[in-house]
């Protein structure tokens, strides 16, 4: 973990639920830090600061230096609370931690050089297996995020986690198999269906066969108005 980010934040009094409420009327996040053998100790943040940096990619996997009324505080996120309705940040959770502190923490996982695939080239696609990767190991030592290279990678070549280098000390928590993290796949080909010329045949002869359908029945009125005529015609003669 290279960059340690700083925020402020106050000590704060647990009394009741009100308190936490009235703190987030203010524009405050209520939090704790807990860990490393010391007294679990409430804080208040701010709002605004905290956003800033959950927006961030990776910050789960982040060492934050929290400054305190003049003393600071070295911790690693571990669990946010959000509002069910409005998505709000309701409480967080901090760890305490030191250089000699051993974690288990999801890292995510980018993936670099896509231009440099012949795959990615021929219009292959990335099936990516697992956006992040836990590792456990020192605390120092953990990326702040695992860096898959493209280069060279064709369709049907897949990354695995034995093909990533991690620094030293840190591992993964599956050990017993050399699991896939991508790979590069061949790209979907959707075909369209032609229509075909019978079918257009075949509408053209029913309308054939409707229009001389009309054409009977048009000449069937024909004679029926015919004789007609001729049953008026002997009445006229009775006359």
């Amino acid at each position: 973990m290279a960059q340690i980010i700083t925020i402020k934040g106050d000590k704060r009094e647990v009394s009741s639920k009100d308190s936490a409420h009235l703190l987030r009327d203010k524009g405050s996040v209520p939090a704790i830090i807990y860990g490393d053998k010391t007294d679990p100790l409430p804080i208040a943040l701010n709002l605004l600061d905290l956003e800033k940096e959950i927006k961030k990619q990776g910050f789960f996997s982040k060492q934050l230096q929290i400054e305190i009324n003049g003393s600071t505080e070295r911790v690693l996120p571990r669990e946010i609370q959000f509002h069910p309705v409005n998505q709000k940040i309701l409480h967080i959770d901090f760890l305490r931690i030191s250089d000699t502190t051993k974690i288990n923490v999801s890292v995510g996982v980018i993936f670099l050089n896509e231009e440099e695939s012949p795959g990615l080239k021929r219009g292959g696609v990335i099936n990516i297996v697992r956006r992040e990767i836990e590792l456990i190991g020192p605390v120092v030592k953990i990326p702040e995020k695992i860096e898959v290279d493209l280069t060279g990678l064709d369709i049907g070549d897949s990354v695995h986690i034995g093909g990533i280098k991690l620094p030293e000390g840190v591992t993964p928590t599956i050990t017993d198999r050399d699991f896939t993290i991508a790979s590069i796949a061949a790209p979907t080909v959707v075909e369209e269906v032609e229509e075909k010329p019978e079918e257009e045949g075949e509408e053209e002869e029913g309308e054939e066969k409707a229009e001389g359908a009309t054409e009977e029945e048009s000449e069937g009125d024909k004679e029926d108005s015919g004789k007609k005529e001729e049953q008026k015609k002997p009445e006229e003669n009775k006359k």
